[in-house]
């Protein structure tokens, strides 16, 4: 039987860069070009400044925007109840899906999956999971609030309280309990590390359940190596992604700070980033700060945000993509962008991060939060021999093709 699909994310990428976003849209027009599929659509949360009127709207042909957003995030209940049993069921009963995909509830609650299977408990339910926000209440990350940032590697109703010292054992309890009924309506899950994967099974997922597929990628063909003078080295690291303080990039920053004068004459950082203006005025002055002086002195360039057919020109320019990150991430997209375009990569070696780039094969890993760490991997990385051998380690991601390929299979 060929499936009818709809594909629900928390956000469009008209309207919202993120990778979950962006991994979700891809699977889309996927499904769109696969035999086995008779039909699919994309519904994505929609922030347009009109406030949560519930109401759904076409976006274009098969794409939908639904006004909804969360009234409680601990317990990630849904600001507008009434438009889930209303408009998004009638949406279901027009488009008769025989799948829905979700790739995330932040920003549209959990009580729409209960509507499906509600409405009808023929229709599957698969959940793609692209954090940890089910088990970590501090937006998924598993790091804990404060100074310092430390990270978590499980679930504990009274470490949970250590962070939001306003809620008690016994309401952690609670948001695990109302998470996990509501998973446990899904036919399945996806994750695109088997880091996370394991992250879930132990905090209640059956392991039979949850299989690891990799987020699909062009199938492009490799870009050129880098144009080098013969005297010239591979010493040029690119940055692409959020600024933000889990991303890392003040360890970026602080690596070359750490440098001498001399060495750092031997690198050039090119920082591609968005919404450092959406920060924290204490982050913002503080990134801002470090990144001045290194400006002035000719090691840094801030490039700024970029659109995704913006990338591979960028890719272009650099030899080294970095990926900071101090928390535990899931499968960064920004590794797989690199890979597709032949790019090694310098990774904290934690998380997804250090399952996805194989250590001295097809990148390079650095100890997470360790700003010197960075600094001696970054000038060891400037040898041309190195970053020849790991470039030719480098196999091609999934494609987007092969990709839905997988995700079928996984439905049937």
């Amino acid at each position: 039987m060929k499936q009818r699909i709809l594909v629900v994310s928390h956000g469009h990428p008209d309207f919202s860069l993120g990778g979950a976003e962006i991994a979700a849209y891809n699977l889309f027009e996927a499904f769109k070009n696969n035999d086995d599929v008779e039909d699919t659509w994309f519904l994505a949360r929609a922030d347009r400044g009109r406030g949560v009127t519930g109401q759904i709207h076409k976006r274009r042909d098969n794409e939908y925007l639904w006004e909804q957003g969360i009234a409680d995030w601990h317990l990630m209940k849904s600001a507008h109840q009434e438009s889930i049993t209303t408009w998004f069921v009638d949406l279901l009963k027009s488009l008769k899906p025989t799948v829905v995909h979700i790739h995330h509830y932040a920003h549209i609650g959990l009580e729409f999956i209960r509507a499906i299977k509600k409405y009808d408990s023929s229709i599957k339910v698969y959940l793609t999971l692209h954090e940890y926000m089910a088990i970590c209440k501090h937006n998924g990350q598993m790091v804990k609030t404060g100074e310092g940032m430390k990270l978590c590697s499980s679930e504990s109703f009274d470490e949970c309280r250590g962070c939001f010292p306003e809620h008690t054992a016994e309401d952690f309890w609670l948001r695990k309990h109302t998470f996990k009924s509501t998973f446990d309506l899904a036919d399945g899950f996806i994750s695109p590390s088997e880091f996370l994967r394991q992250r879930y099974i132990n905090w209640g997922i059956n392991e039979n359940e949850i299989v690891v597929i990799e987020n699909g990628q062009s199938n492009l063909p490799p870009l050129e190596p880098r144009a080098i003078q013969e005297d010239e080295t591979r010493n040029r690291f690119g940055f692409f992604g959020q600024v933000n303080p889990y991303k890392g990039i003040d360890i970026l920053l602080e690596a070359l700070r750490s440098m001498t004068k001399e060495e750092r004459k031997q690198v050039l950082v090119e920082i591609h980033g968005a919404n450092i203006e959406a920060q924290s005025g204490e982050f913002q002055t503080k990134i801002k700060k470090l990144a001045k002086k290194l400006i002035a002195e000719g090691c840094l360039r801030w490039v700024g945000p970029y659109r995704p057919d913006e990338q591979r020109n960028r890719l272009q320019e650099v030899d080294w993509v970095v990926v900071p990150s101090i928390w535990w991430e899931n499968s960064p997209m920004v590794i797989q962008e690199a890979f597709t375009a032949g790019r090694p990569l310098i990774v904290s070696n934690i998380g997804g991060m250090a399952e996805k780039v194989d250590d001295g094969v097809n990148g390079l890993h650095f100890s997470a939060r360790n700003p010197q760490s960075l600094a001696k991997v970054m000038l060891n990385a400037t040898s041309k021999t190195l970053w020849m051998e790991l470039s030719e380690n480098i196999e091609a991601p999934i494609s987007y093709a092969d990709c839905a390929i997988e995700h079928l299979n996984f439905f049937n």
